[in-house]
């Protein structure tokens, strides 16, 4: 026996207008994606780094920010960041002292996003989804400093594209154990408890507190394979 038929509401009018420029948006989507290929393909070995906008110059967290990226930079890391105030900044400023190449990945905002000075690549991105792609694409780690929502967004978006697979294993490094501990806590006492992620998926994350450490992590971790993916990963990174 056939269930009964659903009652499928009526679908929203919309005029043609508007049709069109849904439609479109398409190419402006696709044009954020070409120039992040194009532009960031060549730079490697690069570092994402991640941490609050709202950070003020004064803060012994931008210091501390500043310092890795310069450490980065001097060690042949280009460095990129979200090209913001903040932690952003500090991050930009550290590279851009360097040697190597300090990348902003702007994002255009109602508030509190303009872009620093301190960038010698500068990106612009209207759509969070791909600017998310250009910072996991070619980033050979993630370094994580405090942050708010778009930080935590940035950091579970990487353990979840490494746990699931969908991208290659890199070193996913939390900088300030004050910052961090408590919400570790809360994996291994909440989500391991409760088995929604395995207690080996905490393996994924390390946690740190000075550049210097910062540094050997990501050294230590190439210290028997190459910056460069593998074949098998570049196969994953182009279905990313």
């Amino acid at each position: 026996m056939n269930p009964a038929p659903k009652n499928h509401p009526a679908l929203l009018p919309l005029d043609d207008s508007t049709l069109t420029r849904e439609s479109w948006k398409i190419f402006q989507i696709m044009a954020e994606f070409v120039e992040g290929f194009e532009r960031l393909a060549r730079i490697a070995p690069s570092v994402s780094l991640f941490g609050s906008a709202r950070t003020p110059a004064n803060s012994p967290i931008y210091a501390l920010a500043e310092d890795i990226a310069k450490q980065l930079s001097d060690s042949g890391f280009a460095v990129v960041s979200g090209g913001g105030p903040g932690i952003m900044e500090a991050a930009n400023k550290g590279a851009y002292a360097g040697k190597s190449l300090s990348i902003g990945l702007n994002i255009q905002l109602p508030h509190e996003q303009g872009a620093n000075r301190y960038q010698d690549i500068s990106l612009g991105f209207r759509h969070f989804f791909s600017r998310k792609v250009m910072f996991v694409k070619y980033a050979s780690a993630y370094v994580v400093l405090p942050g708010g929502f778009g930080t935590l967004d940035e950091l579970a978006e990487i353990l979840t594209l490494v746990q699931t697979g969908k991208t290659r294993r890199i070193p996913i490094i939390l900088v300030h154990t004050p910052f961090w501990n408590g919400l570790l806590d809360w994996f291994r006492e909440v989500l391991v408890k409760e088995g929604t992620i395995d207690a080996k998926d905490l393996e994924m994350m390390q946690l740190v507190d000075t550049a210097a450490e910062v540094v050997d992590a990501i050294f230590d971790y190439y210290e028997s394979r190459d910056f460069e993916p593998s074949a098998e990963e570049r196969e994953k990174l182009l279905d990313l």
